[in-house]
């Protein structure tokens, strides 16, 4: 899973989890029932428009807001391959990691990065590059430990499989 590759999807700064995945869905955590409504508040076209491995790009502050878990859950539901920001909200950014969602933080790339730009992104380099333009920016790359969480699907899966193996 270390290179993920699709479309981008481009929002701006402070993207909230309330836009994320509105309140009155959050009565569930069942990713069949957040995925259908990933960003509506924000984009009512994106789950129609968008294809399994595509990425959300953002501005700042990605993910502020309530703490909520089925943010990151709604958009990872969705078949969002990752997310590029300039800068994430730190406890989505946490959440994000828990359930296994690819985050990169990259300002530049958040930036020049335009909707419908081919996008490739490697977890275990941290470069992310723009297939469309060919420009090559760099993200931290994730350490090993958080590319098993994420190889895992998450946190949970996880402590399982190392459970498993004890």
């Amino acid at each position: 899973m270390a290179v993920l590759r699709g479309k981008a999807h481009k929002y701006g700064d402070n993207i909230d989890t309330d836009v994320i995945i509105p309140a009155r869905y959050c009565n569930s955590f069942r990713e069949e029932d957040l995925a259908p409504h990933c960003l509506e508040d924000l984009d009512k076209e994106f789950v129609k428009k968008r294809q399994p491995g595509d990425f959300v790009v953002a501005g700042g502050n990605f993910g502020c807001g309530s703490s909520r878990e089925q943010a990151p859950l709604a958009i990872k539901a969705a078949k969002v391959a990752g997310v590029i920001a300039e800068s994430f909200a730190r406890i989505f950014y946490r959440n994000a990691i828990n359930i296994g969602l690819p985050i990169f933080e990259s300002p530049d790339a958040a930036r020049e990065i335009q909707a419908a730009d081919e996008v490739e992104a490697d977890t275990a380099s941290g470069v992310i590059r723009n297939l469309t333009t060919g420009k090559t920016y760099r993200s931290a790359p994730y350490p090993e430990f958080l590319q098993q969480v994420l190889e895992a699907g998450g946190m949970v899966n996880y402590v399982r499989r190392r459970l498993g193996k004890s």
